[in-house]
């Protein structure tokens, strides 16, 4: 991995968070295809990109209840029960996140509150191909039901001959969702957006997706709401002399091995620390699976940064903003608020940025590309809605009414202001 000083970070930077700036325009033009012809033609379209996309010549969309007890019958009771246990650690988390409702009737004459409702249809995508994700149904699925979603579909590709990865249905099952779908892509997207004559349309989308995935979800946003527009993965690390060079350069390597456009950044005040994690890289990505894909992950986006002390380090992950920051220090807890901007916070030597993706309970879905500056991970908070309650007396509304008048004739909105008054014409 390079090693490079502090000085050198603007530039470091602007590497960084520009990995999503690539030209997406034709791309583009092909989904706004892809989502008019669904929209206008609904199955028949869905079915005809599923063929030409995924080989696919499906008889039936939606996955049977044999279908997915087929599944759970094929899979392992081991995958099973790891599944089931990572399952009741995200949802004892989510469970945590849940709202309630409130009224305020603490002024006489005046109650003010908030109902909390949950949204009533919820879409999922989940990632199909060859390296299908369960840990992506649980993380979805789980905080929706958790917030009372009462029709939750998930939609995801299927292989050649229309079938769907068992670990996919079992953690689907294990999960909640009630409805189970064939169709992935742009057209996916689509059919939940705009729903088909099989399809239901649905209120929200959330889930990862290649770039079809993530421009339909940003074209249909305002029809339906979104989570967010995931980009490429990303981990930043902060560490000291106290630190473990191995489980740094491990931890590193989880994310460069996600994808080419992966980000995985050591900080560090150590000279002696970067170069050792510099070199167990190299004797670690040897052995990787998909070593071609790391290599070039950390040629692209792979850094080392030695800065003067830790409050530089930190000041630099909060420029960043990354998706995963890890905290390998002596006392990482008194560091802990000093981290304004960041997707999750992964706190000591044994807390690996992949706990977090398949167990300790916090959502996996997170915000990239410095997002983390404005924006959250997926939580309950995402799939419910807010809705706002006003009760006046008439004595109540009597005694703010020359304040409400005030403002409103201000704004010359007569009709505003006549309908304050006429409620007291007759006095």
């Amino acid at each position: 991995m390079k090693i490079l000083r502090s000085s050198e970070y603007d530039a470091i930077k602007a590497e960084i968070l520009s990995r999503g700036d690539l030209d997406y325009k034709d791309i583009n033009v092909t989904v706004e295809k892809i989502v008019k012809n669904v929209k206008e033609n609904g199955d028949k379209a869905v079915l005809g990109y599923t063929a030409k996309f995924d080989g696919a010549e499906l008889e039936n969309m939606e996955v049977t209840k044999e279908e997915i007890d087929i599944a759970w019958e094929r899979t392992p009771e081991s995958l099973k029960n790891a599944l089931t246990e990572a399952g009741n650690s995200i949802r004892t988390f989510h469970e945590k996140q849940k709202r309630n409702s409130f009224m305020d009737n603490s002024l006489k004459g005046k109650i003010t509150g908030q109902l909390i409702n949950p949204i009533e249809k919820v879409g999922i995508y989940v990632p199909g191909g060859k390296s299908p994700y369960p840990s992506t149904v649980l993380m979805n699925a789980i905080p929706a039901k958790v917030a009372g979603v009462k029709e939750l579909t998930m939609i995801t590709p299927p292989g050649k001959s229309g079938e769907i990865m068992d670990n996919i249905l079992v953690a689907a099952k294990i999960a909640g969702v009630d409805r189970i779908f064939k169709i992935g892509g742009a057209q996916g997207v689509a059919a939940l957006a705009y729903g088909t004559e099989t399809v239901p349309k649905v209120y929200k989308i959330t889930g990862p997706g290649n770039i079809y995935v993530a421009l339909a979800k940003k074209q249909v946003y305002g029809m339906v709401d979104i989570d967010m527009i995931a980009g490429p993965s990303e981990i930043l690390i902060i560490a000291d002399d106290t630190a473990n060079p191995r489980y740094i350069a491990a931890d590193l390597l989880s994310q460069a091995e996600h994808d080419e456009l992966a980000s995985s950044i050591l900080v560090t005040p150590s000279e002696k620390l970067a170069e050792a994690v510099s070199k167990e890289v190299d004797v670690q990505l040897a052995k990787l699976a998909k070593k071609e894909i790391a290599e070039k992950s950390l040629e692209n986006y792979g850094r080392i940064i030695i800065t003067k002390d830790l409050d530089e380090a930190i000041d630099m992950a909060n420029d960043i903003a990354t998706e995963h920051l890890e905290l390998m220090v002596a006392e990482p807890f008194l560091y802990i608020n000093s981290i304004k901007n960041a997707g999750a916070i992964f706190v000591g030597e044994n807390s690996p940025e992949p706990l977090g993706d398949y167990y300790a309970g916090p959502n996996h879905t997170l915000p990239t590309n410095g997002t983390s500056k404005f924006s959250s991970p997926l939580s309950v908070d995402d799939f419910i809605k807010k809705t706002s309650v006003i009760y006046y007396s008439k004595e109540a509304l009597r005694g703010v009414k020359d304040t409400v008048l005030e403002i409103s004739d201000s704004e010359g909105l007569t009709a505003h202001s006549n309908s304050i008054r006429i409620r007291f014409e007759e006095e």
